[in-house]
């Protein structure tokens, strides 16, 4: 596991990476010369011998040595080059007969292969075998006159030399190259030492923070990115502090708001044990705020539940074609009554029929709280203005109301839990500080969104767009 990990390491694949970006190129440019000295040399070679070997063919043609004329000069010439060239060569005549062998092996002999008959068609050829190591020519030898082929020459010359030269000049490249191999190695140690450090402060920071050791900010300033890293990580540590901080407030905020009516109730509770012989209307009284603080301890605890639903199956909706129009009919009937005794009208305008592919129990949850909060936030004599409308993407739903108002720096805290504009006002109409927040949640789970425009006692304005069909 230890071995897997190290392979793993950004600073163990930094120092791979360097290194074969370092030795790399070396092991290419070292064969690459090499192989450029080796075509080079054998080049020059095989021009040499050439010019010679044409020099001495045109003497050969000129003395007549083809027709086994007897020339000492041309006999010495031919032994020179091939002593010279540490080499083998032959003059053949036209019927393929050796007529002269440097070696004095083959003379007399008839030789046909493809190179000497491609002479004889006026090629000359030049061969080099690596293997064996050796540069084999073959040239036609022409009457200056007539342009006749009248024979070939072929001369065959060892390259050792170049080879000893070529193993010579490979084995200094080879150690050029583990000099440099260890050079390479050395700084591609030092520089992912050296590059991946910061990452190490990073995490030492991390574990220091974690531990509460360090400082609360992390702070990398070698690197561009390493700044980047930090910054961003100070950013989660907030927000993440800013969650917490909410998630205590809200326990704070469940526990505060669960007490009061059950203190309430014992208040009452008590107040009636401690008298004797109490009146049946104190004690219609006493039992009807109880009641009423029982029932109102069930909407904090059922709201909380629905908040707890929907946050547990945020991808679990129950999606059908619903016809929108009509869904808002029903909740206007059923919110008239509270309308009425708050004298408030409530009046719906529909621009055209949408249906669309919605949960109907949690979007009847989520538009039935705002349409009844811009009710119970109103004026006396006021008005709820609810409108739907569409276009080929969303529909799109408006309350309007004619109420209280928000505050301009409350706009932004509404959606929060328990949180309440008017704290005594919420209370006195029976509210939880979660309906908002409900709201909110129904309308995102259907990727939706949620605006809220207003001015404190000119009343305010939702608006709720949903897609027609839903995005999974």
């Amino acid at each position: 596991m230890k071995r897997f990990k190290f392979v793993k390491s950004l600073k163990f694949r930094l120092f791979l990476l360097l290194a074969v970006i370092g030795i790399l190129p070396g092991i290419v440019l070292r064969a690459g010369l090499l192989k450029s000295y080796e075509n080079r040399a054998v080049t020059n070679r095989s021009i040499e011998i050439l010019s010679q070997a044409k020099i001495l063919g045109t003497q050969i043609v000129t003395y007549d040595y083809i027709n086994n004329t007897p020339s000492d000069i041309i006999s010495s010439q031919l032994s020179m080059l091939s002593n010279i060239y540490d080499g083998r060569v032959m003059v053949i005549n036209s019927r393929f007969q050796i007529v002269k062998d440097t070696y004095s092996l083959d003379v007399g002999k008839t030789i046909i292969s493809e190179e000497v008959i491609k002479s004889f068609r006026g090629e000359e050829i030049t061969k080099y075998d690596s293997r064996d190591r050796y540069i084999e020519m073959t040239l036609p030898l022409l009457d200056n006159q007539t342009q006749e082929i009248l024979g070939v020459m072929l001369v065959s010359v060892s390259t050792d030399g170049i080879v000893d030269n070529y193993e010579y000049l490979k084995g200094n490249a080879l150690v050029i190259e583990f000099a440099l191999s260890v050079v390479v190695v050395a700084l591609s140690i030092f520089l992912a030492v050296r590059l991946v450090g910061p990452i190490g402060k990073i995490t030492k920071s991390i574990d220091a923070i974690q531990t509460g050791e360090g400082e609360e900010a992390l702070s990398v300033s070698d690197y561009t990115e390493t700044e980047a890293i930090s910054n961003a990580f100070n950013q989660m540590i907030k927000r993440m502090q800013v969650i917490d901080q909410s998630r205590q407030e809200f326990v704070s905020n469940v526990s505060h708001e669960l007490k009061t009516p059950l203190t309430s109730m014992k208040v009452l509770a008590d107040s009636l044990l401690g008298q004797e012989n109490v009146p049946a209307e104190l004690y219609k009284e006493f039992m009807t705020d109880i009641a009423d603080e029982i029932e109102r301890e069930n909407k904090i605890i059922n709201d909380l539940l629905s908040l707890v639903k929907m946050d547990k199956s945020a991808g679990e909706l129950n999606i059908s074609l619903i016809n929108i129009n009509e869904l808002l009919e029903l909740i206007l009937k059923r919110l008239k009554p509270i309308a009425e005794r708050q004298n408030v009208e409530l009046v719906l305008e529909s621009f055209r029929p949408v249906t669309a592919e919605v949960d109907e129990v949690k979007l009847t949850l989520a538009l039935n709280n705002l349409i009844e909060n811009a009710i119970k936030y109103n004026r006396e004599d006021g008005w709820v203005h609810v409108s739907l409308n569409a276009d080929h993407k969303y529909f799109f739903v408006r309350i309007e109301d004619s109420g209280i108002g928000i505050p301009e720096d409350a706009l932004e805290h509404i959606y929060e839990r328990f949180y309440r504009v008017d704290k005594s006002h919420s209370r006195e109409i029976g509210g939880t500080g979660l309906g908002l927040a409900i709201t909110r949640n129904a309308v995102l789970m259907h990727r939706g969104a949620i605006k809220a425009h207003s001015k404190e006692g000119e009343g305010t304005v939702f608006t709720v767009r949903i897609p027609l069909n839903y995005i999974a």
